[in-house]
């Protein structure tokens, strides 16, 4: 049986560790809150761009954007896989990973081997995954994951385009965590290139499912002169806004991990105290019944 002082010393340590994660918990929360604050700034600005790209294809200008919306046989793919630098966010990661994994495995199912498939890991954890599963990453992103920038994304994002319409890849695919509340996170497969007509409409549907009204814009000099260059800044802003939402999602996700740790580490705590008060209890009746045997022996 523990002593008195063994149980004190669990005590201290619970504490200690209780100290760690209540600060870790709001921290993450902190840092959630002004993720979501990024993403409602740019959730107008992203849906109104979409609803005049789904206008203008859907009124015949598709072939504008040809070069970005070609359906080519699958030969090769690349895949942007998202995660974070760090743990302690619970399943998150592992999560990240198994989803990619399951990627992967599609498109091996379609005839593609390794070689066939180019990796783009945002952070560490996904990169020494990507690793071990025997891919080389392509390039180091594991700032992203951190902090999200529109100019590194935008880079990223151009590089993409370019290894489409180089031909270097026939599709690229989004494998992110999508943060739909603090306490549920999603995971996502997205095909990024070639875009599709039935993927615009779907961007510009409202949470009903149901097409938002047709807006009558006039356009200048042309539809499809103003959707050539619409359709490379909507790419842009994708990889920026799947960050925003990836890094969003990972704050939620070691948020709820660390209020788990700290409801778990109360328990604990509770258990051990009712173990220390009986323990002191039953040192207390031990001291006493020595005392009562000793006078009792004296008389």
């Amino acid at each position: 049986m523990a002593s008195l002082k063994e149980i004190k010393d669990r005590i201290n340590s619970v504490n200690g560790t209780l100290k760690i994660t209540s600060a870790m918990k709001m921290v993450a929360t902190s840092k959630l809150r002004k993720a979501q604050g990024a993403i409602g700034n740019l959730l107008p600005y992203e849906r109104q761009m979409h609803r005049i790209l789904a206008d203008l294809l859907t009124d015949g200008s598709a072939e504008a954007g040809g070069i970005y919306m070609a359906e080519r046989p699958l030969k090769k793919a690349a895949i942007v896989a998202f995660a974070s630098n760090t743990s302690l966010c619970g399943a998150f990661n592992s999560n990240a990973v198994r989803h990619f994994s399951e990627a992967v495995g599609r498109y091996k199912e379609k005839g593609l081997s390794e070689k066939d498939i180019i990796v783009f890991p945002i952070g560490k954890k996904m990169a020494d995954a990507v690793s071990k599963m025997g891919f080389t990453p392509e390039g180091d992103y594991n700032r992203l994951a951190d902090k999200p920038s529109y100019g590194e994304a935008s880079a990223l994002a151009a590089r993409l385009m370019d290894m489409f319409t180089g031909r270097e890849v026939d599709r690229i695919e989004l494998v992110y965590t999508h943060c739909k509340s603090a306490a549920t996170q999603i995971p996502v497969h997205e095909t990024y290139l070639p875009v599709s007509l039935d993927q615009a409409v779907v961007q510009d549907e409202g949470n009903d499912g149901e097409r938002q009204g047709k807006y009558d814009f006039i356009v200048e000099p042309d539809p499809s002169g103003v959707l050539e260059t619409l359709l490379p800044k909507v790419l842009y802003l994708k990889i920026y806004a799947v960050l925003l939402d990836a890094n969003a999602a990972e704050h939620a996700a070691r948020m709820m991990a660390m209020q788990l740790a700290t409801d778990n580490g109360n328990e604990l705590l509770e258990e051990i105290r009712i173990q220390y008060n009986k323990q002191r209890q039953q040192e207390i009746t031990n001291e006493l019944q020595d005392i009562i045997g000793g006078t009792l022996d004296a008389s």
